[in-house]
């Protein structure tokens, strides 16, 4: 059973991961008919998107601590992965 896109946007990272997880299991096992199939594997490319939106929204807000020469912390920079 397919759920839509704004059902998928209501979903917490943790909740969207477990029900991809989920999807490329019955994928693998070769449990699901071809239809089915193409249903999962839509769903999971909703869920996918779903992670790496929540992921990079996650990233933007992490900062990156910087520290003075006494070892204090003196601010903080947006986190830059690169």
């Amino acid at each position: 059973m397919t759920i839509t896109a704004e059902k998928i946007a209501a979903l917490s990272f943790e909740a969207a991961l477990e029900k991809l997880e989920q999807i490329v299991h019955r994928l693998e096992s070769g449990e699901a008919s071809l239809e089915d199939s193409i249903d999962l594997y839509t769903e999971g490319t909703l869920l996918k998107q779903h992670c790496d939106s929540k992921l990079k929204d996650a990233q933007a807000r992490i900062e990156k601590l910087q520290i003075g020469a006494d070892g204090a912390p003196k601010g903080a920079t947006p986190f830059d992965a690169e």
